[in-house]
């Protein structure tokens, strides 16, 4: 029998995947075998959320193309699955709004579910409770109270993003303390990094550090999309690197060129446009 102890998680991992590689697929299965020994959580679902055309990116191509190659990926994973809300946004939007839209579902799994509803949460994790403006089931009389934990929404992700918690105007001071209050974050380390460091020196994160699940990654992982995307260019083979589906797919639509990589050069990226136009309001 399961343990009812067990705090039920869902994994978000959001992010360009331009395109997605096997690393990006390895930090789920090294993220739930982490949670799992710990022996206080049970990881439910694995969702990988593109960001949308607007974020910027130098080089992003489109969300559909992105999206697409996902989905192929995780089509015989039997827990990980890509979400495209994101990515259907005609707007950039913050990590902490997509983090606060899956709880959201994971209250209440509504088709007509949108931004409006993606509010701040109350104490994550907990016992459920009705809250204003929370669509939850109606209930019949005489029946009795949910008392069912709702599943922890926990972000994950590499070193590199939890770093760039450091990068002026990139996060807003609000949603980090609010990501890391409310949700939590499984980071995925490379042996040799300073994440601890990184940690120990900053304040906010040093205060949640007990809200910040580091896992050691032992069997050491170079890929990246950047370095894809580079071998695409000098017509270098990707084979081993991407799932072949993914690579069949790349190589059909030609979509990866020095005119690709040359997208949005020069435009400067959403959250740092929109951060810094804030601090000056």
């Amino acid at each position: 029998m399961e343990d009812p102890e067990k705090t039920e998680v869902v994994l978000l991992a959001c992010g360009s995947f331009n395109p997605i590689t096997n690393m990006h697929l390895r930090l789920f299965e090294l993220a739930k075998d982490y949670l799992h020994e710990t022996g206080k959580y049970k990881v439910i679902k694995g969702i990988i959320s593109p960001v949308g055309d607007a974020y910027k990116k130098k080089g992003l191509i489109s969300a559909n193309h992105r999206v697409t190659m996902a989905k192929l990926a995780t089509k015989n994973s039997d827990w990980v699955e890509v979400d495209d809300w994101e990515s259907s946004q005609s707007e950039w939007l913050e990590t902490l709004k997509v983090l606060r839209y899956h709880h959201q579902k994971l209250l209440s799994p509504d088709p007509t579910n949108s931004l409006q509803d993606a509010l701040p949460l109350a104490r994550p994790g907990r016992k459920r409770k009705q809250e204003p403006n929370r669509h939850d089931p109606i209930k019949k009389k005489n029946q009795s109270p949910d008392i069912k934990s709702v599943p922890q929404v926990k972000l994950l992700c590499g070193s590199d993003i939890l770093e760039s918690f450091g990068i002026p105007n990139l996060w807003k001071l609000e949603d980090i303390v609010e990501i890391m209050e409310n949700h939590g974050i499984v980071c995925i380390s490379r042996i040799g990094n300073s994440v601890e460091k990184f940690i120990y020196e900053s304040d906010i994160l040093w205060k949640h550090k007990n809200n910040i699940h580091l896992v050691e990654e032992w069997i050491t992982n170079d890929i990246s999309s950047t370095k894809i995307r580079r071998a695409l260019r000098r017509g270098h083979s990707i084979r081993y690197l991407v799932p072949d589906v993914v690579r069949a797919y790349i190589e059909k639509h030609n979509l990866y060129s020095s005119e690709s990589e040359d997208r949005n050069a020069g435009v400067v990226l959403a959250p740092l446009q929109k951060n810094a136009s804030d601090s000056k309001n």
